[in-house]
């Protein structure tokens, strides 16, 4: 079973349901916990993972590599609004 380890703790969907309180305070402690019904894995619950960009680890590999300036050239209209022109015409075909 693909990521299923017979190391995790497991906990059927009923005590999941009642112990909710008690399962998120090891999840948060890092524990993957697998709740199952009859026996099957329905779903994880695991660690919130943190989404976005990290701009002080990007800042950090740009100095590692010595570059300080990643862009040559914006140009000054960039974050203008795009002519309604633009917006409507076709696609050009696939080939």
């Amino acid at each position: 079973m693909c990521g299923y380890n017979e190391d995790m703790k497991t906990v059927n969907i009923r005590d999941a349901k009642n112990r909710l309180t008690e399962l998120a305070r090891e999840v948060e402690q890092g524990e993957t916990i697998v709740v199952t019904r009859n026996g099957r894995p329905v779903f994880d619950l695991v660690p919130h993972k943190q989404c976005g960009l990290d701009l002080e680890a990007g800042r950090a590999f740009l100095a590692e590599r010595g570059i300080k300036h990643p862009f040559r050239f914006v140009a000054p209209d960039f974050d203008d609004p795009l002519d309604e022109a633009v917006l409507i015409a076709p696609l050009p075909p696939e080939q």
